[in-house]
């Protein structure tokens, strides 16, 4: 028996935008998988992994910036989408998760595949469904097609993030050989406006007006997609005002000249004096996750006369304990409007640009003459990305090291991280997400501890030759040697540490990926160029390293930055 409501969310789906479909093979979801699988306007991929899958699925929302809709049958499968879903939540990446289930009455009856599975998402879903289980009735019919929209809709309502329908199915669950699946082309559909979000001409003068009373006026950057409108209004507000600009990487600002890169250098400076020159009257933040855990101490200790957040709905987040003012409105509409409206401070200005250079200049300097360790390395790979690629960050030191190094504007790389809840669960996944639906060259730099855990990531049959996969394996967790907490206990090594021997040999073997292994400096270098080039193919660079000798030289990183300061 054909399910013509379950057939309409496939249709539902695709006439509001939906492109990418990811799939995991199961039997109760069948109804919903042959919906999908033969919509002509949907590009529908099977991953078997339920956890993988959904990584790889918030990789093309976070790149696309369109729902991608999953589909897993009952039972433990749903359980596996959730850290994706958690991620996505905090990340805002637009997502539409449906999951099949056992009819109500089968729940709690110790049938096969079957848990609890309502709001199975808890406190990490923006809204969750029930699909109906009797679908006979019209009004059951307006409902289905009514809630589908209404899914969709929320999940890209700002902030966006995932949203889940459960759907539970009574047997047949397949169509017989001689029923034609037909999709309704009179479905139902509701459409929702987004909101620009624009400051009012009114608000805008009042805030100009309250902007004249600050003279040292910083603005941090928190983690955002690249968006070409944003750095356009960042930059004229930027020559109009003289406002001091600081973004990490993950910021995506890093891509225009005159944003400071270099916090992490800059607030290791021990000097309180030169640290009370750089304390702004007027904070002025946007965006989402800041990654330098130096800057936000830093804000926190030195804290300003006023703190501005710009969002434009939802929940605010107070992550330097200043926070005065919640104005709601987009970014670049509010750097448009208030261009030209703060006095200019040459003394604060020259105290910012002298010590973003000094710190700039010494890492430079102590790159091109420092031993091989997992910085010095990490700074070659990322002096080597193609221009107009993707990188993605994973999470542990490679994050930290990237954000360290910073990138070059005339390098125009799009930066992504999962920086929603940090995992190192599912970079792979979502770099693998991000070269599926990229044209340019996707590359992931990744810790042997984040990609071991997900090589489930690379299996399935849909590896784009995009892809570039930079390992830096030092056979154990190494960030525990670099945080004081762990590296002063006993317990580091055995309990801290996750010592193992594998490397990505053989794993690049198995799917299929090209295979460099580099122990120095010079393998590197070497290396790199024929790694990058365009039709080099999918791959994977492995960079060899020793966890206690890093630590050695990340501490001698920092005496060095001390002095320089």
């Amino acid at each position: 028996m054909i399910l013509q409501p379950v057939v309409n969310i496939a249709e539902i789906c695709a006439r509001k935008g939906v492109e990418n479909v990811v799939l995991s093979p199961g039997s109760r979801c069948a109804p919903l998988t042959i919906a999908f699988a033969r919509h002509p306007m949907l590009t529908v991929r099977t991953v078997s992994d339920e956890r993988a899958a959904a990584f790889i699925a918030l990789g093309m929302a976070q790149t696309t910036g369109k729902p991608t809709v999953l589909v897993c049958t009952s039972g433990t499968a749903a359980l596996n989408y959730a850290p994706a879903v958690a991620e996505a939540y905090f990340a805002q990446v637009p997502l539409l998760v449906l999951t099949a289930d056992r009819p109500p009455e089968w729940i709690d009856q110790l049938d096969g595949q079957t848990i609890r599975q309502e709001q199975v998402y808890g406190q990490h879903i923006k809204r969750s469904f029930s699909f109906p289980v009797v679908l006979e009735h019209p009004d059951a019919v307006w409902h289905t097609e009514r809630m589908v929209s209404e899914a969709l809709n929320e999940s890209v309502a700002f902030p966006a993030g995932p949203v889940h329908i459960n759907v539970p199915l009574r047997d047949p669950f397949y169509p017989t050989q001689d029923e034609a699946l037909q999709f309704d082309d009179q479905v139902k559909i509701i459409e929702d406006d987004a909101n620009a979000f624009d400051l009012n001409p009114m608000h805008s003068l009042k805030l100009q007006q309250e902007m004249l009373f600050f003279k040292r006026v910083v603005i941090i950057a928190g983690q955002g997609n690249h968006d070409p409108r944003l750095l356009q209004a960042l930059h004229t507000f930027m020559g109009s005002t003289g406002a001091v600009v600081v973004g990490d990487i993950i910021s995506n600002t890093q891509q225009l000249a005159g944003v400071l890169r270099h916090q992490d250098a800059i607030f290791a400076c021990p000097d309180p004096e030169k640290m009370q020159a750089l304390q702004p009257d007027l904070l002025v933040t946007f965006g989402k996750s800041v990654i330098s855990k130096s800057l936000k101490l830093y804000l926190r200790q030195y804290k300003p006369r006023a703190h501005w957040h710009i969002q434009p709905a939802g929940q605010v987040a107070d992550t330097f304990q200043s926070l005065t003012r919640i104005i709601r409105c987009t970014p670049d509409s509010f750097f448009r409007s208030m261009a030209g409206s703060t006095r200019e401070d040459a003394g604060y200005i020259k105290s910012w640009t002298g010590i973003e250079a000094r710190a700039g200049n010494f890492l430079k300097e102590f790159i091109k003459t420092a031993p091989y360790s997992e910085l010095t390395a990490i700074s070659r790979v990322l002096n080597n990305l193609p221009q107009q690629s993707n990188l993605h960050l994973a999470n542990s030191m490679a994050v930290r090291y990237a954000n360290i190094l910073a990138l070059r504007p005339e390098q125009n790389v799009q930066v992504y991280a999962n920086r929603g809840t940090s995992g190192i669960d599912g970079s792979t996944s979502t770099t693998v997400g991000c070269a599926l639906t990229s044209q340019g060259i996707t590359t992931l730099l990744t810790g042997d501890m984040a990609f071991f855990y997900d090589r489930n990531g690379l299996w399935h049959n849909y590896l784009p030759a995009n892809l570039r996969i930079v390992i830096i394996n030092n056979h154990a967790g190494g960030i525990f040697r670099l945080i004081d907490g762990p590296k002063r206990q006993p317990e580091l090594e055995e309990f801290f540490e996750t010592h193992q021997h594998l490397n990505a040999r053989n794993t690049a073997l198995d799917f299929g990926l090209g295979y460099t292994a580099c122990q120095s400096l010079e393998d590197l270098e070497q290396a790199l160029p024929a790694f990058f080039a365009p039709d080099a193919g999918a791959g994977i660079l492995e960079i060899f390293t020793d966890s206690k000798q890093n630590a050695t030289e990340f501490t001698a990183y920092k005496q060095a930055l001390l002095k320089a300061l």
